[in-house]
């Protein structure tokens, strides 16, 4: 299989788009931890820690998420400056790398939203034993 500098680049819109929702699902989770914060300030309820967790779990996929993309996207460079190098073996692989990296970021997400669901079990089941 012989690269040329348009296959890398390829990705690029496809990181960015995924760089995007990376980013808006960070900053909801953001307020979320802030309005928890100040509900733990004021209330001091246990049944909050639950959902502190539950972020707590899923900021750190969300970090791993952006790093990962991140990773995928140098490589992607690295891949497109091999390519003008006429450097096909490291151009490949650093466009195997990356693709591997995305999927791997890919992965983190799926089950970020698997997580994020657990959160609107938790309060479904607060709301169903408060009736």
């Amino acid at each position: 299989m012989t690269l040329d500098v348009s296959t890398p680049a390829l990705l690029f819109p496809a990181i960015s788009l995924l760089f995007l929702s990376f980013t808006n699902r960070f900053l909801h989770l953001a307020a979320l931890i802030r309005q928890l914060y100040r509900d733990w300030l004021d209330k001091e309820d246990e049944r909050l820690l639950a959902q502190i967790a539950n972020l707590r779990r899923r900021l750190i996929l969300i970090r791993w998420m952006q790093f990962l993309g991140a990773v995928s996207l140098f490589l992607c460079v690295v891949s497109m400056v091999a390519v003008m190098a006429t450097l096909q073996v490291p151009a490949q692989g650093a466009f195997w790398g990356a693709l591997v990296l995305m999927g791997a970021s890919l992965a983190c997400l799926m089950v970020e939203v698997w997580i994020s669901g657990g959160a609107l079990r938790i309060m479904l089941r607060e709301l169903e034993e408060g009736q």
